[in-house]
Parts: structure tokens; C-alpha cells; sequence
């Protein structure tokens, strides 16, 4: 396996469609043994989980990862906070970032890079509804295209 393959496991599409986002970092992520072999399978959920810095600290509240069926008392909570692995300087420039009004912090997608597990988080601005609408009008536009593309090569 080389170093860099990348064997997505969840990804957030909802963040995308509700936030602007400005930035993107790669953090890896504490886990613990159990945790690793239930992410391998896929069973990672991180639709309504959220990040702040406490501490100097990167956390991630509310991500799921499903118990490992063979992992007996090792198992952890579920929905245990844990700890996001960031540099310094990186974390000082999203505290900053954080300080304005309006951001946030969102876990976009978590993946296998190489043998290691990481989370890609972005910083985000919250969208208005009448944003949300103009990307749900895009959408609808390029799907009604490529719907009448179909069709034209057809004949």
C-alpha cells in the first residue's frame, strides 16, 4: 500500500450545502485501537458533529464511531469527545479565525491516508437562507441540463 492512498470513510455533505468554507486543514485524530478497526469498516457517522478549541486544544464533539463487534472491554463511547491533532501555529490561526464573527469550525470528511486516520476540517462561514437557495437552484438548473443533454444524445 503507498503512503498516500486515501480510502474515504464518512463525509459530511450537509456542512457544504449549510456553510461558505473559507479553509481547509488535515488534523489526524486520537483513537484508540477498537476505534481504528471500526473506522477500517466504515462505521464512522459525522453529520452532527462539531469542533472548538478548548485549551489550546482541537476537540471533536459528536462523532460516531459504532463499537467494534469483537472489541469486548476495550470498547469506548461511542460518542466520546477526541482530541484533533493540529500544529500550534495552525491552531493559534483558527483561534484567531474563530474570534470573528460568524465562524466556525466543521468536520467535513474523515479518511485513510496511507495507514493513518485523519480529519478534514473546515472553516466556515454560515450561510443564509437565501444562499441555500441559490445553490438548491444550481443544482436544479445543472441537473435539468444535463437531463436534456441525456436526452438530445439519445437520438
Amino acid at each position: 500500500m503507498s503512503k498516500d492512498s486515501f480510502k474515504l470513510v464518512a463525509n459530511n455533505k450537509k456542512a457544504r450545502f449549510d456553510y461558505f468554507i473559507e479553509d481547509t486543514y488535515e488534523a489526524g485524530i486520537t483513537l484508540a485501537g477498537t476505534e481504528v478497526k471500526s473506522l477500517r469498516m466504515g462505521k464512522c457517522s459525522i453529520k452532527e458533529s462539531f469542533i472548538r478549541i478548548e485549551k489550546g486544544e482541537v476537540m471533536i464533539y459528536g462523532m460516531h464511531i459504532s463499537p467494534y463487534e469483537k472489541g469486548n472491554i476495550f470498547n469506548k463511547d461511542p460518542l466520546r469527545v477526541r482530541k484533533l491533532l493540529l500544529h500550534k501555529a495552525q491552531i493559534n490561526k483558527l483561534a484567531g479565525a474563530l474570534a470573528q464573527k460568524g465562524y466556525t469550525l466543521v468536520p467535513l470528511q474523515v479518511y485513510f491516508r496511507g495507514s493513518l486516520a485523519k480529519v478534514e476540517i473546515g472553516l466556515a462561514r454560515g450561510k443564509k437562507l437565501y444562499d441555500k437557495r441559490q445553490d438548491i437552484a444550481k443544482k436544479d438548473q445543472r441537473r435539468e441540463a444535463e437531463k436534456e443533454f441525456k436526452v438530445k444524445n439519445l437520438y
